[in-house]
């Protein structure tokens, strides 16, 4: 299982490394997590400098990809040469957004009248794109998945976790990270978010 999180100059810093931390809770063979960048390391919105594990090209051969958010992200859509370089399939991936990382699967095309979840920022530029947005955290529809907010990562994570590798681990992985005392909460929280959009699909094998 490989799994791209897309990461671009101004990145949130939120987005992509809650995720990447959270997918890295699943432990065995062949589960690989990188971020891939459109250089060879880039910057956040907050200063953090990290190096590019694998490129945008590659991302087109990921089993699944998040595509994370950012102050810059506008420019990344209006860019022709970079969003050409963004090539993914839902028919064979399973492909995520975050906040303004929905405005780029809206430019991509890979929308169409699905409704999505974004930040408040992002919104108006989304509806602009012709995009309905849902007031609400998380949302899926076959192997697309949208969030809102920065801390909803941990639903997206979880949401790829639990159509590749069941519901349990999804549960297991937000177990893990969650607060302590609180642990309970938090998990039963992310799979009321997540769950209504998966029993209708069928699991990813790798």
């Amino acid at each position: 299982m490989n799994i791209a999180i897309l990461t671009f100059d101004g990145f949130n810093e939120l987005d992509s490394l809650i995720a990447l931390g959270i997918l890295n809770r699943v432990k065995r063979a062949g589960w690989n997590v990188r971020l891939a960048c459109p250089a060879p390391q880039v910057t956040s919105m907050n200063g953090v400098t990290v190096r590019a594990q694998t490129t945008l090209e590659d991302a087109a051969n990921a089993d699944a990809v998040i595509i994370g958010s950012g102050m810059k992200t506008r420019d990344v859509a209006a860019d022709p040469a970079l969003m050409a370089r963004i090539r993914l399939d839902p028919a064979r991936q399973l492909i995520a957004a975050q906040c303004s990382g929905t405005l780029l699967l809206a430019k991509l095309g890979l929308l169409g009248a699905v409704p999505a979840c974004t930040d408040l920022t992002t919104k108006p530029w989304v509806i602009e794109a012709g995009v309905e947005v849902l007031n609400q955290p998380f949302f899926a529809q076959g192997n697309v998945a949208t969030a809102g907010g920065c801390l909803a990562s941990s639903y997206l994570a979880a949401w790829i976790i639990a159509r590749s590798e069941g519901v349990e681990a999804a549960r297991a992985a937000i177990h893990y990270v969650a607060p302590v005392g609180e642990k309970d909460d938090y998990v039963d929280r992310t799979m009321a978010n997540i769950e209504p959009y998966l029993f209708a699909e069928t699991a990813l094998t790798a």
